[in-house]
């Protein structure tokens, strides 16, 4: 019998050749939606996997075979599970797929509806597309993590998420998704190149139009997003921080009009880029002569555009994300919870981490043996 699942995306089959990084989470986000995700995992670990067991969040909901791709019965193992499934996601350098013997025109001819979904760094092609490299070099060259750091400083992005995340696995989602809506209409699969230097560019587009309009220049802190006194994060009394984002000057004036600033000319210009630097300073003196709970109290709610900035354990008790379930404690992990929400087809709570080749006898049930697959 075929593994029920809720949510939007219930019915729909994806195999996960595994790997690290990006891939993997994307296969957690579509579990998340309902796919039946299938892991091929190794015999054993290698040394570039990431075996952290039940720890190992971007495996929840997913099923784990494990099969050595280095024999034709593994090969021809995973063959036979492409004709069963709609997308595969593969996240290996260049080359490597075609040589195990699972490329795309192999996985194609096996089910011409397949949606074959890479995921890479630097891309399928290009001078670069065979070199080793991590989610830090992948925005540094696609321009991402220009704008991360204040002047003097070296950029700074937070771990993964500018690049791994949000420029690869939501890019191969998006792509895999759209590539199985255009093979349902058409019958025809395809293959989708993701690739973070890619997508981690495309995320830039509002901040390029910013660019070209004159708001975020190539020079640090003197952009709207970047040099603002009211767009920074604060050091308070108590070692902890808290952010201000008041953009719009309606929500400017209800910041300075919290703070007792209303009526002093010196924060007169809000856009004045001269005087942020100065203006900077001066908001560094108020906010450090608080805690973070002080300022909680005084701005928290407003219309002032402010937030404290809270670590994972502190944002999973925060009111608003408890009122909002946004994390649950499973297994004694804390985990984000599935999002986005939807109203007809709601999420099931985050489904358990498989063990390494655990599932195989029921996966091979399931996709080989339901007559009603894929037509």
């Amino acid at each position: 019998m075929t593994r029920t699942h809720s949510g939007p995306l219930a019915g729909l089959r994806i195999l996960e050749i595994a790997g690290i990084g990006p891939g993997p989470f994307c296969g957690m986000l579509l579990a998340d939606m309902g796919a039946d995700v299938v892991v091929v995992d190794r015999l054993q670990a290698g040394a570039e996997d990431l075996d952290i067991g039940k720890h190992a969040i971007q495996n929840r909901g997913k099923r784990s075979i494990a099969v050595d791709l280095k024999t034709a019965e593994g090969v021809e193992t995973v063959l036979k599970l492409v004709e069963s499934c709609d997308a595969l996601l593969e996240g290996m350098r260049p080359g490597v797929m075609e040589r195990l013997g699972l490329g795309p025109d192999v996985c194609l001819a096996r089910n011409p509806k397949l949606v074959f979904g890479r995921m890479t760094g630097w891309g399928q092609t290009g001078p670069l597309s065979h070199a080793a490299g991590h989610d830090l070099n992948y925005i540094g060259l696609s321009g991402a993590l220009w704008w991360s750091g204040q002047p003097g400083e070296a950029p700074m992005p937070p771990p993964s998420l500018v690049g791994d995340i949000g420029g690869g696995a939501m890019y191969l989602a998006v792509g895999v998704l759209a590539g199985v809506m255009s093979a349902r209409a058409t019958g025809k699969g395809q293959v989708v190149d993701a690739a973070i230097v890619d997508g981690s560019a495309h995320m830039m587009n509002l901040m390029l139009g910013l660019k070209s309009a004159g708001e975020l220049p190539n020079e640090r802190g003197r952009g709207i997003l970047d040099g603002p006194h009211w767009y920074r994060s604060y050091r308070c009394a108590d070692g902890n921080f808290i952010t201000v984002g008041s953009l719009e000057p309606r929500f400017y004036r209800i910041l300075l009009d919290k703070l007792g600033l209303a009526d002093d000319p010196g924060y007169a210009n809000q856009h004045d880029v001269n005087a942020w630097p100065r203006l900077h300073e001066r908001f560094s003196v108020l906010f450090s002569t608080r805690t973070r709970d002080e300022w909680c109290a005084l701005l928290e709610g407003s219309d002032a555009c402010f937030a404290p900035v809270l670590n994972p354990d502190e944002a999973a008790a925060h009111p608003h994300m408890v009122a909002r379930d946004v994390y649950s404690t499973i297994d004694g992990v804390l985990q984000a919870n599935p999002a986005p929400r939807f109203s007809s087809t709601p999420l099931a709570q985050p489904g358990p981490i498989p063990r390494r080749g655990q599932d195989a006898r029921a996966v091979l049930d399931d996709w080989l043996n339901d007559c009603s697959c894929r037509d």
